[in-house]
């Protein structure tokens, strides 16, 4: 742990505490608390990730292996799987939420200017989708996914241009992918991609309604009409470029793009 307790102290060290204060007082995180406050309960569970720890056992084991070097490393004193599992069951998760997304902004911004030249436009570019997490349905009973079978989902906002995850969701597995798109904040002008698992033409026209762009897959039950097309340079990979007509629809025209 020697040689992890300088990594982890460089580390933590880029963390904005000013701003994580500004949230404990918005949240009154830390009231009533005198030894173990959301700042220790941050770094533990940081520590927790970067080593990664299977339990909360594991963790404090670890931890109190060394109980000489935890106050260096920001973790405070008395920690214990009790206190460390209540502070996670009652604090408000949304003050390290909050956290998360101020510290994603930073590093987009960071990014950001690596990725002058890659894309011939300046706007914003996501690729939304999830992934289903496994979970013991005798340690998590609320997460019932089959009969024999426990799980969440996982829906995260992919942006591109600078490989970092803007948004995340978590919803019980039985809920239906294109729920999650009700919690997307558009951005004017963005463009967002999906998979066929979202085609919902009421969600996809808030997109339209919201100044945005959206990809998407088209299911193979898709009616559609040609109306007419584009001439394009196949060279580029692009197969055709065509104006279409939902069947069934009362819907403006789309445009399709096939690649190869």
């Amino acid at each position: 742990m020697d040689h992890g307790k300088y990594v982890f102290a460089q580390v933590s060290a880029f963390l904005p505490q000013r701003v994580f204060d500004n949230l404990i007082n918005r949240y009154k995180g830390d009231s009533r608390v005198r030894h173990f406050t959301c700042w220790n309960q941050l770094l533990c569970m940081m520590y927790g990730q970067l080593s990664d720890k299977d339990s909360l056992s594991d963790l404090v084991l670890t931890i109190n292996a060394h109980s000489a070097k935890a106050y260096h490393l920001g973790f405070g004193k008395g920690i214990s799987k009790a206190n460390l599992g209540k502070s996670n069951a009652s604090r408000n998760c949304g003050i390290f939420q909050d956290f998360a997304y101020c510290l994603i902004a930073d590093a987009r911004r960071i990014c950001m200017s690596d990725d002058v030249g890659n894309f011939s436009f300046s706007n914003s570019v996501y690729a939304f989708d999830f992934t289903t997490i496994d979970l013991c349905l005798n340690v998590f009973c609320w997460a019932t996914f089959r009969r024999a079978k426990g799980a969440i989902k996982l829906h995260t906002q992919y942006d591109i241009r600078t490989s970092i995850p803007v948004f995340m969701h978590l919803t019980p597995a039985t809920v239906h992918d294109v729920h999650a798109m009700d919690e997307i904040a558009y951005e004017p002008g963005s463009f967002y991609i999906f998979d066929r698992g979202y085609m919902d033409f009421e969600r996809l026209f808030i997109i339209h309604e919201s100044k945005s762009f959206f990809v998407i897959r088209a299911k193979n039950n898709l009616q559609f009409k040609c109306q007419y097309s584009e001439v394009v340079n196949k060279n580029t990979g692009v197969r055709c470029d065509q104006i279409e007509e939902l069947k069934g629809f009362y819907s403006p025209f789309i445009s399709i793009y096939l690649k190869n």
